[in-house]
């Protein structure tokens, strides 16, 4: 049973599940799904949407808004890591390929979704020029492991695409931050948030170490980790998250002010790396101890965001499917060759430019956070359920990616 689990967890099994009975439930009793979703916890609560002077917390503000902002700040703890760390992924020359086809991949699904919605007319613009980041997402897990499937563990592909994923997952919660705003912005709450990070950087990080100078035993900092351990930090992460709920900005992004504060290696192997677990610091700690709790978050998200009717199918269906499907490659391809040739930064060794085709569909897996932006940048809708289910259908761009490499003559690479 315990392999089974593991299975399921390791590879966001449990997402898709959660989908896919979504799928079923609301096709067959679209009234039960929906009163589900929209399930009231509490009325006049402290957190919620915000309607009539007062909050109502519901199943659905639990899940996309409180609970994913763990999924967030773990993304967060890639990117963190991957910028911070000496040897980080997104350091210095070896980063320079992969942020430009980033770029593109941004760029190019942008330019398709947009470019044919205006060719669609102004109606059709007018509804949903507001979804154009729903294709920019990749799916940094399900990519990963199309990835490894495509190219074999081995390849340097995979890491080309894994530093591709995390630097989308940055730009994708910088978008977040400004393009969609959970309500009227007022900024001045951020300074909770802010100040929360710099209260418990200093009290619970900063200052134990400061009072160990010199003291090879660090009486302080033991005692901050045996006694108080992860308390602080979850303090400043509520208080961080208010403040980030007040302000405006989607609150399922209030923890990321709160993942630079927490000690961590000076080394990192990867997101929910087995050898991971090998290293003691407490963001890493936390990071393991959120894996499985996150996984049923997730699969509680796909039940609760992926209930679309087969004939809300539309526009933006089409449009979220174009850009990932035919804007995403042509972006990484495109970008990733101009770094690689004319400005000479290169690609690894034992890749080839036609990789980054293949990496370009496999980066197309938008799903959870296509899913995610398609919730936040339409209101409850034809519109919305129509974007949904082209984030739904990017999945298939996991078997693109097969057969393309196939074409392509993708040598696989195991370890």
């Amino acid at each position: 049973m315990y392999r089974v689990w593991n299975f399921l967890t390791n590879y966001s099994l449990l997402l898709i599940i959660g989908a896919l009975i979504a799928l079923g439930w609301a096709n067959t009793n679209p009234d039960s799904y929906h009163h589900f979703v929209e399930f009231v916890i509490w009325d006049h609560a402290p957190i919620g949407h915000l309607h009539d002077g007062h909050r109502t917390l519901t199943l659905h503000y639990l899940v996309n808004d409180v609970l994913m902002a763990l999924f967030f700040a773990i993304a967060a703890k890639e990117v963190w890591e991957a910028v911070i760390l000496e040897n980080g992924s997104l350091r210095g020359k070896k980063a320079a390929t992969p942020l430009f086809a980033t770029l593109g991949g941004m760029i190019g699904p942008i330019s398709v979704y947009l470019g044919l919605a205006m060719i669609m007319g102004s109606t059709t613009y007018d509804a949903v020029a507001n979804g154009w980041a729903i294709p920019t997402a990749t799916d940094i897990a399900f990519s990963y492991l199309v990835g490894r499937i495509v190219f074999g563990a081995g390849h340097p592909a995979v890491r080309f695409l894994l530093l591709l994923a995390i630097a989308d997952d940055a730009a994708g919660l910088i978008i977040l931050a400004i393009f969609y705003p959970s309500a009227e912005l007022a900024p001045e709450w951020l300074l909770l948030s802010l100040a929360a990070a710099v209260a418990v950087f200093v009290l619970a990080n900063w200052l134990p170490r400061y009072l160990d100078r010199g003291n090879q035993d660090r009486p302080n900092s033991t005692w901050m980790r045996k006694y108080l351990s992860f308390w602080p930090y979850l303090i400043a992460a509520c208080a961080s998250w208010y403040g980030f709920q007040e302000s405006g900005i989607h609150p399922a992004l209030g923890l990321l002010p709160i993942v630079p504060t927490i000690p961590h290696a000076d080394r990192a192997f990867g997101i929910f790396s087995a050898a991971e677990e090998h290293l003691h610091d407490l963001l890493n700690m936390i990071e393991h101890a959120l894996k499985h709790p996150v996984e049923i978050i997730l699969f509680f998200f796909g039940l609760l965001n992926a209930g679309v009717e087969f004939s809300s199918m539309g526009d933006a269906t089409w449009l979220v499917l174009a850009g990932l499907l035919i804007g995403k490659p042509i972006g990484i391809l495109i970008f990733g060759w101009i770094a690689a040739r004319p400005l000479g930064l290169g690609i690894p060794q034992g890749m080839r430019i036609i990789d980054l085709v293949v990496i370009g569909f496999v980066a197309a897996i938008g799903f959870t956070v296509s899913l995610f932006v398609a919730s936040v940048a339409f209101d409850a809708g034809p519109v919305q359920d129509a974007a949904k289910m082209g984030a739904l259908f990017s999945f298939a761009a996991a078997i693109i990616s097969i057969v393309v490499g196939k074409i392509c003559r993708v040598e696989k690479h195991e370890l």
